[in-house]
């Protein structure tokens, strides 16, 4: 069902214009989701989208992925572009509907399961690295605290390259005993990602059949008492006077160490 889109005021695309993440997420739990490879990810999934907005230029490309029911809005490149605020080359977004997060009583881990869990992640890039690298590492479920960030968030989405539509994303009402659980039911071991000189060095660390890996926030690194919950504490030993990676550098390296 394609529809022409010929102004920016016309109502049917009030939700892609220039609408703060929060007020979409009130708003019958939206989020946008944009650029050709996010948008074709979303797709993949019938039940995501609810409506598509496509540059002239790419509905025959884009057009046929569309599940049956969910409408097409068609608009000159100029207008998609003002709809986002700067020239977007693609001309390819979409409006989704974000699943019900599962809670611990839906997550099945295999034998062999590695998790991530991410306190109070703040920035919104960072968490959209985070969820693209723990993707790419096969990570079973991603633990988000009260206090981390929206992964629906439009930045959270496109620096996610999608990936936030693939992974089993729990929301955590109550960490400390969320962390008890996965410890005590799960059989999960707990390690804290930290910056200090006397924890494990992460180059001899091994890992039992099921580990969850746990990264801070951006400044101040994980909850003093989140990580005197942890079974273990592991770092990243550095040099040349640099006292900290990017969270989302440490999260690859410390992946990649344990899923190897």
């Amino acid at each position: 069902m394609h529809i022409p889109i010929q102004s920016l005021d016309d109502p049917r695309i009030a939700h892609y214009r220039n609408l703060k993440d929060r007020d979409l997420a009130d708003d019958g739990d939206r989020f946008i989701a944009e650029g050709e490879l996010v948008v074709r990810r979303l797709l993949a999934d019938p039940l995501a989208a609810e409506s598509v907005l496509l540059a002239e230029h790419q509905v025959a490309e884009i057009g046929p992925l569309v599940p049956v029911g969910v409408p097409v809005y068609v608009a000159p490149a100029e207008v998609v572009s003002r709809v986002v605020g700067f020239k977007f080359h693609s001309g390819v977004i979409a409006v989704g509907r974000r699943p019900a997060p599962p809670s611990l009583d839906d997550v099945t881990l295999p034998e062999r399961a590695t998790v991530v869990i991410l306190p109070e992640v703040a920035n919104t890039e960072n968490l959209g690295s985070l969820l693209r690298i723990s993707a790419a590492f096969g990570v079973d479920a991603v633990v988000l605290g009260e206090r981390c960030c929206d992964p629906y968030y439009r930045q959270s989405v496109r620096v996610s390259m999608g990936a936030v539509f693939n992974l089993r994303l729990v929301r955590s009402r109550d960490l400390s005993a969320d962390l008890a659980r996965l410890r005590q039911e799960f059989g999960v071991e707990l390690i804290a990602a930290v910056l200090d000189e006397s924890a494990e060095p992460l180059a001899g660390a091994t890992r039992p059949q099921r580990i969850a890996l746990l990264f801070g926030n951006e400044a101040q690194g994980l909850p003093p008492a989140i990580a005197a919950a942890c079974d273990r504490r592991v770092t990243i030993p550095m040099k040349l006077g640099t006292d900290s990676l990017n969270v989302a550098v440490a999260a690859g390296i410390f992946l990649y160490h344990f899923t190897q």
